[in-house]
Order: C-alpha cells, then structure tokens, then sequence
C-alpha cells in the first residue's frame, strides 16, 4: 500500500503545471513593472521569466526588479540589447540571470539566451550553449527564453529578421516552448516551429502554464 501511495503522490506532483508571468521589454518603467507584479499576484504565478530589454534610460532602473519582489515572486530573466553587464549585476541582485544557463522548477527546464551589451545577433558560439545547456537537462518539459525572435516566425513582419540559430535550436532540440520579446508591436502572437509553441511576449505579460 505504501508503494502505490509514494506512485500516486509522485503522479500528483508531476501533473501540477508550472504558472509563469512572461513578459519582455519593460525597458526601465516602473509603472509597467507594478502592473505586471500585480498581475502575477492576482494569478498567483509560481514564476517570473523576462525575456530582456529590462532595463531602460533613466534614473531609478535599479529599483525595476522591485515589484516583483515585494509580491514575493520569484524571477529569472535574459539580458536584452539594451541590457549592459553592469545592469546585469544589479539585476542579479533580484532575479536569476540564465543567460547561458537553465533552472529547474519541477518537471519543468528553462534554458535562456540572451543578447547583452547591444548584441543584436546570434552565432554558433550561442548555438553551442543552448545545446549545452539542453543536454544537461533532466526534466520532462522545456523552455527556452531568448531576446530575440526566430528565422520564419510572424514576428519577421517587422522587418528585423528573425534568428536562424533559434530556429535551428527549436528544430533540434525539441524544446515545448519558446519564449521571444524584442519585436515590440509582434506582443501576443503565438504560433508554432514543428510540435514547439512560440510567444512572443512583451510590457502587458503572459500567462503561461505549463
């Protein structure tokens, strides 16, 4: 009896999703990021993912993380463009960077990527560390989190092309999500690579539960 209880509580645990507040590009305002921690407070998320472009170009971009704090949630982010090394070391004061890195909630991997210090491409060198970083997980669902948008998803319609690299990850990866910002106007569109859901997500926030 104590067998089939310990496989009925493991089932249990594992059909519990993880509830995340995705958002992007929030570039320094304050009052963006109130709304968004109120909005992952109202839904209780278990998480917090920005998908970089957190900083913006005044003064008090420090404190940006702060919301999110004071409703107790937990976050982890990726450098945007506009996201420097300094900035970086203040965000890390509030959140988890995972740029060229994962965490583990649960059953669920999340794998970033970001693009710092104004980079505004990918190469193998990021290819190499997606790869990386998705071999040495263990879990059964997967995310990717990255700045910039993918080759030959909608988001294109901008004009900026997406990244061959992201799609070359997605395509041989096989992750169950990816997560985009960077594309301000492309916020909400939702699509798929193969069996692999994309958001693109921006300043109003995503509910995902996955």
């Amino acid at each position: 009896m104590a067998k089939t209880g310990e496989k009925k509580k493991d089932k249990k645990k594992s059909d519990k999703k993880l509830k995340i507040l995705a958002a992007g590009d929030i570039h320094g305002d304050i009052d963006i990021a109130k709304k968004l921690a109120k909005k992952g407070k109202k839904e209780k998320v278990d998480l917090v993912v920005l998908a970089g472009d957190i900083y913006g170009y005044s003064k008090g971009d420090e404190k940006i993380l702060k919301p999110f704090q004071d409703a107790g949630q937990k976050i982890v982010f990726v450098p945007g463009n506009c996201d420097f090394d300094d900035e970086c070391r203040v965000l890390e004061r509030g959140g988890k960077n995972i740029h060229n890195y994962y965490v583990t909630y649960g059953d669920v991997g999340i794998a970033g990527i970001g693009s710092p210090n104004w980079k505004l491409s990918l190469d193998d060198s990021d290819l190499t560390e997606i790869k990386r970083n998705f071999d040495r997980m263990k879990s059964g669902k997967r995310i990717l989190v990255s700045h910039l948008h993918a080759h030959g998803t909608t988001a294109e319609f901008s004009g900026v092309p997406g990244e061959k690299v992201l799609s070359k990850a997605v395509k041989d990866f096989k992750p169950d999500l990816l997560i985009s910002a960077h594309i301000h106007e492309a916020e909400g569109i939702e699509e798929k690579i193969g069996k692999t859901k994309v958001i693109q997500v921006g300043r109003r926030g995503r509910i995902i539960e996955i």
